[in-house]
């Protein structure tokens, strides 16, 4: 392996356990700052309910991934200590301490913030059924056997996370083809700018461009995901082909996917997807000089000999132990890449590893969000009705949506799969029972409470269908959205109702 090991992969292993750490200290935070609103003890869907559930019975267990809380009673202060631990360990990763040690060291800091954020995502239910929960855990994991600065870093884990972008970008592209015909006619940008889960600053100005762009944007999600993920593994032809070539060929794709996710980014929010992406694609980057001091980075400096790609025996044993385990459990997401009936965002095994991925594989084409109203009139036909303002979905006509990527707004996103629901979800009555008793944890999820923290009397939820503003409207009202009230979808409701 002589070719492929002498290809210089330290830039590349410091983007990953530093961004990859990065990542885990926004995952953590956001736990920390919604998670005992939302999945608390007296959360929208309480934990101990769950845990009470999945204990009732074996089966029932066997439905619920590993999670510390199954041997130690779930409560929402050591909750908190789990996400301190975690930050901690992000920071320290961040800053690169543990990696000027022994590979030992970040290989344990990595593992525990993988089974930290394991556990948080087993209990999470539907608050944590995103595609980047997994994301972020398969990454982890990984990430754990890039060693440290005084060795280079493994060539099959480096392999391992190209493998880990093709199923991200691949998968993408093709749930995206098997989708919508909007993708095929190249007409899904049009309108996936307004319609996304949660708009950013400028996403109205990108759903204003003109047709030929989003047509054109259309063709390059296409080619950015289903053509150059295969280009991510040039540099393997370093074992054959002599020279530079294939390690650039490898760096230009990762280049095209990194250039097509900042798109996404400065255009949506998304959480921590995109950003995610780039520091994985950034593992078939290649800098030369950016190695190991002494050579190491092309098989010397350590010792060992040169087909161990200058790894320690026990060390290059491992990361080909794990190296296996990744093929073997990549059959079925490999299967799944191919199916018919491919699926999206998936894991097949507990442990969340060797996922399958995707995303949008058809785009609607109206937004209607759902609008909670309350008053504190008594006569809920003839009282002043206030709306209830989110930090993130779409409210108030005028305002101009904030950028929060890479942190996750969890009920903002919730919301926005209601109208594409049958029904409404426990979750949101119970959330509708939280604003009648001015639960001070779960305003705090909101930006606005008409109310001050005052009780309302009644509550109700009224759809609208929203679209953005023409320029010749905001120029003429201020405006950032227009809206029209569709119905009311829950009648007013007092708390007594509900219990």
């Amino acid at each position: 392996m002589d070719g492929f090991v002498a290809i210089d992969f330290g830039f590349a292993r410091e983007v990953l356990q530093r961004g990859i750490a990065a990542l885990y200290l926004v995952a953590f935070v956001s736990t920390l700052c919604q998670f005992r609103p939302l999945l608390g003890e007296r959360g929208l869907l309480p934990v101990p309910r769950l845990l009470e559930w999945a204990a009732s019975s074996p089966s029932r267990a066997k439905l619920l991934r590993p999670t510390l809380f199954r041997r130690i009673r779930y409560s929402d202060r050591r909750l908190a200590i789990l996400c301190w631990i975690g930050i901690a360990l992000a920071a320290l990763l961040i800053a690169g301490v543990p990696q000027l040690t022994v590979p030992w060291a970040p290989m344990l800091c990595f593992l525990l913030l993988w089974s930290g954020y394991l556990s948080i995502t087993s209990i999470g239910q539907t608050f944590y059924g995103f595609g980047w929960e997994m994301l972020l855990l398969e990454a982890g994991f990984l990430a754990a056997f890039l060693g440290s600065r005084d060795q280079p870093p493994p060539a099959v884990v480096i392999v391992l996370f190209w493998w880990l972008v093709f199923r991200l970008e691949f998968g993408a592209g093709m749930i995206k083809m098997r989708g919508g015909r909007e993708w095929r006619d190249l007409t899904a940008l049009m309108y996936h700018h307004e319609t996304q889960p949660m708009p950013g600053p400028l996403s109205r100005q990108a759903h204003l461009l003109p047709g030929w762009f989003h047509r054109a944007e259309a063709i390059g999600s296409h080619f950015a995901q289903l053509v150059v993920p295969f280009f991510l593994f040039a540099p393997i032809l370093g074992l054959w082909l002599p020279g530079p070539a294939p390690a650039l060929v490898g760096t230009a794709a990762a280049a095209i996917i990194i250039a097509t996710q900042l798109w996404l980014v400065i255009t949506g929010n998304f959480a921590w997807l995109n950003w995610a992406t780039i520091v994985l694609a950034c593992s078939a980057v290649s800098v030369p000089g950016s190695g190991v001091p002494g050579g190491a980075g092309a098989g010397g400096g350590s010792g060992a000999p040169a087909w161990l790609g200058g790894l320690p025996p026990v060390w290059f044993g491992l990361t080909s132990a794990v190296a296996l385990l990744i093929v073997v459990l990549s059959r079925q997401a490999l299967r799944n890449l191919f199916a018919s009936r491919q699926l999206m965002n998936a894991s097949f095994n507990r442990w969340q590893l060797a996922n399958a991925y995707g995303a949008f594989g058809t785009v609607t084409k109206e937004r209607v969000e759902y609008v909670i109203e309350g008053t504190v009139g008594d006569d809920a036909e003839t009282a002043e009705w206030r709306e209830y303002g989110f930090k993130g979905k779409p409210g108030d006509v005028r305002r101009v949506p904030r950028q929060f990527a890479p942190y996750h707004l969890r009920l903002d996103w919730l919301m926005w799969f209601l109208p594409l629901g049958r029904s409404l979800d426990d979750w949101f009555v119970a959330l509708v029972a939280r604003l009648l008793e001015a639960d001070a944890p779960t305003l705090a999820l909101l930006a606005d409470d008409p109310f001050r923290g005052e009780r309302p009397r009644w509550v109700r939820v009224v759809s609208y269908r929203y679209r953005f503003a023409s320029r010749a409207e905001h120029r003429a009202a201020g405006v950032v959205w227009v809206r029209d009230r569709r119905s009311v979808l829950v009648r007013p409701v007092r708390l007594g109702d509900l219990v």
